[in-house]
């Protein structure tokens, strides 16, 4: 997970602390994600980190830790990548 995805996901993520590190393993719904609040972070991604998430990776598995969300930017980056060649 790069710096930018992370300084992305933390404002959205009220439970986790300024001094805690966040982990691939973290469950973004513990830390304070909900539905609405990861339509408003797919936005913010999108704009910070310049990658867009299909409609069908928009799903609970996707948003069930931060290292599920970084893969699938990275598969949508992959693929943009491929598309643009």
């Amino acid at each position: 997970m790069n710096q930018a995805f992370v300084d992305t996901l933390r404002p959205h993520l009220r439970y986790l602390t300024p001094d805690q590190e966040l982990q691939p393993e973290d469950r973004l719904r513990d830390l304070g994600l909900n539905s609405m609040q990861a339509i408003d972070l797919v936005f913010d991604l999108e704009d910070n980190c310049g990658v867009a998430l299909p409609d069908d990776q928009l799903s609970d598995t996707n948003f069930e830790t931060a290292g599920a969300l970084w893969a699938a930017m990275e598969t949508a980056r992959s693929a943009t990548e491929t598309d643009t060649r």
